[in-house]
């Protein structure tokens, strides 16, 4: 049970520095005459991913679920690619990427790195939902596996990926060449 708070510390660490590098790309983004859609739903993003968090090592502790070596060494090895695979994103987008979003005119689409291939438009929500499930698995909170992985479906698909093709539709808009 030490190990796996210490991997939740970490991983609410490792947030709160995404956190500082989105609030830094924000601020440049802001500067360029970036424009923010989708403010709404961010606080219920913010809740969803602080309450994963809490509900993994709250599930855990209340119902002491037990470590599974076959299941938790294959989640944790899911949980690491993750945070490979979230770093990948960040760096490919460089001040582009953020926790919100927002999108600077005349700048074009990344398409570098993961955005390279075009049946990838959302690879940042690729690695959520494999980590939505992987995180709690690590020591069998299925519970909390479930219900992330639930709400999170639905706030990506009702409301955050809808919002992100408008505001990558509205740039595309505005780079096309008038004909």
């Amino acid at each position: 049970m030490i190990g796996y708070l210490a991997l939740i510390l970490a991983t609410g660490v490792e947030r709160l520095v995404e956190l500082v590098i989105s609030k830094r790309n924000a601020r440049w983004a802001f500067d360029r005459g970036g424009i923010e859609y989708g403010r709404g739903h961010f606080p219920a993003m913010v809740a969803l991913h602080t309450g994963l968090l809490i509900a993994c090592v709250a599930e855990v502790y209340l119902l002491d679920r037990p470590f599974i070596p076959w299941l938790g060494w294959p989640m944790l090895a899911l949980v690491v690619l993750c945070q490979a695979g979230r770093y990948w994103i960040i760096s490919s987008l460089g001040h582009q990427w953020n926790t919100r979003v927002i999108v600077v005119p005349g700048l074009g689409r990344v398409e570098r790195g993961p955005y390279r291939f075009s049946w990838m438009r959302h690879p940042n929500y690729i690695v959520v939902a494999i980590e939505g499930i992987a995180l709690p698995l690590v020591y069998s909170a299925w519970g909390t596996a479930i219900v992330f992985t639930v709400l999170n479906a639905v706030l990506l698909l009702a409301f955050r990926i809808p919002t992100e093709n408008r505001a990558l539709a509205a740039l595309d808009a505005r780079a096309a060449p008038a004909s």
